[in-house]
């Protein structure tokens, strides 16, 4: 039984879909500059999460936003004088090859924000209604001491929110707001930006509405899993969670939380606005991808690391193993047993995607495979079970693209053209 950490009740728990298909939404990106190795962590690890449900027997249904509307976005393209959509396509196109040439499984729904803008009219009325949000100046906002289960994802004390809020993109000296931790669901139309109109006036969405809205209309009220990385999860996740609650009256919105640590470079976190970033497409370059998967998979979602370049040498030599033992031939002597080898890659996997152990399980398998080779035994069966344990990690062993991924990639990819 697969157990995942639920960061709601702060322990390891089995993993079971509330019905037949796996439901997951993960937060992506606000395209205006992609995608660096902090990207790619947390996509690859919630790839990994699907990729083993899929082994397992799940039918998985996963939708992943794009955050087309933002302050980042019209700041980005005030600077380089360009719109906001031309922009966001740009870059969003730019995130798509990264991860298609990363093997990566795409998205069932891959939606802009913006394709939801109706239903979140809906959604915002909603919590006017039963009292969680109310209407200022042309502004629509959330009313934080409203939900008494605010805070309940991430635990943090009340003392804690607002600076870290005012941290991560919150106006405390708002002065439509009732309270300096109250959040925006409709901001009011300002000079040059883009806007819409809404019953409350021309303007546009607020970032935590658009993300519970679009989980809701595309995998419904209860969801089972909801991730991303981890700087993500306040405020940005605890909003989402008292609106969508608010909106549907369920007593959970997500049953598992989960986030994907961070990856720090020369000492601090690796992020856009400290320039601190390695670049996918550069590794890309010297790298293979598989080479690229497995550095990344070798640290578990949950593990803060630091990238270090030494990392790429070991993680080479892997993908290279594996290639060997996936190209070797053997005789028609003994089979080469695969099972410990497989059991060992479930436990690790079981215990909350222990990608390290796992890999450590799918190398023994390789070495094995090579060995029984040149002993003249039948390897065809053990490499079988090699790739089909490979396939979790997205690993291509010197095949293709996998269809689904080539096809899917594409297919979004014509949407921002």
């Amino acid at each position: 039984m697969l157990r995942l950490y639920n960061e709601i009740t702060g322990k390891l728990e089995d993993f079971q879909p509330v019905k037949d298909i796996a439901t997951i939404y993960v937060c992506g990106i606000t395209p205006y500059d992609t995608t660096h190795l902090g990207h790619a962590f947390t996509y690859l690890s919630f790839d990994v999460l699907i990729r083993y449900l899929e082994y397992l027997g799940y039918q998985v249904r996963y939708v992943q936003n794009v955050t087309d509307i933002d302050d980042d976005i019209i700041r980005k393209a005030k600077q380089v004088g360009d719109s906001w959509l031309a922009v966001g396509n740009r870059w969003t196109r730019h995130f798509i090859e990264d991860l298609r040439a990363l093997n990566v499984r795409p998205p069932d729904v891959y939606p802009r924000a913006t394709d939801v803008i109706s239903e979140m009219f809906q959604h915002i009325q909603a919590l006017i209604d039963k009292g969680y949000a109310y209407v200022s100046d042309g502004n629509v906002y959330y009313h934080v001491a409203a939900h008494p289960c605010f805070g309940e994802v991430t635990h943090l004390s009340p003392e804690q929110w607002l600076p870290i809020a005012n941290e991560r993109g919150n106006f405390p000296d708002d002065p439509h707001k009732r309270d300096p931790l109250d959040f925006v669901l409709w901001q009011a139309q300002q000079p040059g930006e883009p806007a819409w109109k809404s019953p409350w006036g021309m303007g546009r969405p607020g970032w935590h509405i658009e993300c519970s809205t679009m989980a809701i209309t595309y995998l419904g009220e209860v969801i089972d899993v909801h991730g991303g990385g981890g700087d993500l999860s306040f405020p940005h996740h605890e909003c989402e969670t008292a609106q969508a609650r608010g909106v549907t009256g369920q007593e959970q919105f997500a049953r598992f939380w989960m986030h994907a640590a961070m990856v720090r470079y020369e000492g601090e976190k690796m992020s856009k606005s400290l320039g601190n970033l390695i670049w996918v497409r550069d590794l890309l370059q010297e790298h293979t991808a598989d080479a690229v998967r497995i550095l990344i998979s070798s640290h578990p979602y949950y593990e803060t690391w630091e990238y270090d370049a030494a990392e790429l040498a070991p993680a080479d030599a892997l993908a290279d193993l594996l290639l060997r033992a996936a190209q070797a031939t053997g005789g028609a002597g003994d089979a080469v047993d695969a099972q410990e080898s497989a059991a060992a890659f479930e436990a690790a996997m079981n215990d909350n995607l222990n990608t390290r152990e796992a890999l450590a399980a799918l190398e023994h398998l390789a070495q094995c495979i090579l060995d029984g080779a040149a002993a003249g035994n039948n390897v065809a069966e053990a490499q079988r079970t090699m790739y089909k344990l490979a396939t979790v990690f997205g690993l291509r062993l010197g095949g293709p693209l996998e269809p689904r991924v080539e096809q899917g990639w594409d297919a979004h990819h014509k949407r921002f053209e």
